[in-house]
């Protein structure tokens, strides 16, 4: 299979180490030109939870357009820029082929299908990756817990049957779901409640929960969350979501969410579409959620300053 995967950052190059590893074509693609030329020179370098490796030859690119058409396209971008990306990808995709969307937050197969037919999106939801670039052309990850995928218009069809072949094969842990609500704010709730107060409060996953203040704030981000899926008709699988997320928690000590990684670099994080997320859509239904938007405007004010 010919992969392009469109923004190689921490999580985007774990998809394609595997992948690639795995002998599909993979295209690494993306703008940051340092990490590039080191994956072209020496290899993919990957280390943590799946072994110590090096990956060769895979294939870079700036732009979509220089990979051509792909059979799949995993866009690993930043939410805010998913439509950029789909710029150049609307104009190579071809009837058969299909894109996997893979941000935090809400509303990842919405952003796509603003471009495309959502008969072509197959949502996907990494779980407990914890992944960072400790320098150009390496990507490390502290755990390799789930990806779950998803059909956008629902259904276990046989393209997401397949897809879920693919990522097995690779050596991901991976289960096609037929209720993409559900994937998608399982998700979710675990995000609201280790991003930003990961960020906020400047620590690890590991070193949040051992703190019982921290950890209260950080439980109490998830149960507004809960609470907005349960009002909203979400059906979860489980029935003590503070256990859930505590024990999700737990397979990833040493991770730092990717919100904490965007405040030490001093750039703008995605607290809008995933913290941001709870407090405006509470607010739609009338409900309160002051965890986050305590937590929201204490970023958003440090953001200000970056």
């Amino acid at each position: 299979m010919k992969i392009g995967v469109v923004g190689t950052g921490a999580m985007g190059s774990v998809y394609a180490a595997l992948l690639g590893r795995a002998g599909h074509e993979v295209w690494a693609i993306d703008t940051w030109e340092e990490h590039l030329a080191g994956i072209v020179s020496a290899g993919l370098r990957v280390s943590g939870a799946s072994g110590e490796y090096v990956v060769d030859g895979i294939n870079v690119a700036l732009d979509p357009t220089a990979a051509g058409p792909c059979d799949l396209w995993i866009v690993a971008t930043k939410a805010g820029d998913v439509d950029a990306a789909m710029g150049p990808i609307v104009p190579l995709l071809r009837d058969g082929d299909v894109v996997m969307p893979f941000q935090n937050g809400l509303g990842a197969g919405d952003r796509v299908a603003r471009h495309i037919d959502p008969s072509h999106v197959v949502i996907g939801i990494a779980e407990g990756f914890g992944s960072s670039i400790p320098e150009p052309g390496a990507v490390h990850h502290n755990g390799m817990r789930l990806i779950r995928i998803g059909a956008m218009r629902g259904g276990m069809t046989d393209r997401v049957v397949d897809i879920e072949a693919v990522w097995r094969d690779a050596g991901f842990e991976v289960r096609a779901f037929d209720d993409i609500d559900r994937m998608v704010w399982e998700k979710f709730v675990c995000n609201v409640a280790l991003s930003a107060p990961t960020a906020a409060f400047d620590v690890t996953v590991g070193e949040l929960q051992d703190d019982d203040e921290m950890w209260a704030v950080a439980i109490g981000c998830m149960l507004e969350a809960h609470r907005l899926g349960v009002a909203l008709g979400v059906a979860f699988s489980f029935d003590d979501p503070v256990r859930y997320v505590s024990e999700f928690a737990a397979t990833i000590p040493g991770a730092s969410p990717s919100m904490r990684l965007d405040h030490l670099a001093r750039r703008r994080s995605e607290v809008d579409v995933i913290n941001g997320q709870v407090v405006e859509r509470s607010h739609e239904l009338g409900l309160t959620a002051p965890f986050n938007q305590t937590l929201c405007a204490l970023l958003r004010h440090r953001e200000s300053r970056f």
